[in-house]
């Protein structure tokens, strides 16, 4: 299984910015997808997590309102909707994805993108 970001940048406070992930090499749809980040110096967080139909998300307390996370199973793809990016925004991002087969039980499986950079400056 293969996570592919894309669409970190560099962009000034107030700007906007999406991230993607499109997930790829299993024939079972992800169970929850989310995106993660981790500051310099800092230890990693999660930014916002969805569901397997993405009908319910989560998001933590310091971007709730600003960020969106949505995800299309057509196309096994997450996107996060960054706006009014701030410095502190300024991290590494993962993309994290869940398999869950059941087989007789239910086996998980955890998988990350590579990284994308995002940089908000003031």
């Amino acid at each position: 299984v293969q996570l592919v970001e894309a669409g970190g940048g560099v962009v000034q406070a107030g700007g906007l910015l999406r991230l993607s992930c499109v997930a790829s090499g299993s024939p079972y749809s992800m169970h929850v997808m989310a995106w993660v980040r981790q500051a310099p110096g800092k230890q990693r967080e999660l930014v916002a997590i969805i569901n397997h139909d993405g009908g319910t998300s989560t998001y933590s307390d310091v971007v709730k309102g600003l960020f969106t996370i949505s995800r299309d199973n057509v196309n096994n793809t997450i996107h996060l909707h960054m706006n009014s990016l701030k410095p502190e925004d300024t991290a590494v991002y993962y993309c994290h994805a869940q398999e869950r087969i059941l087989i007789g039980r239910v086996y998980e499986n955890d998988y990350w993108g590579q990284e994308t950079q995002v940089n908000g400056y003031s």
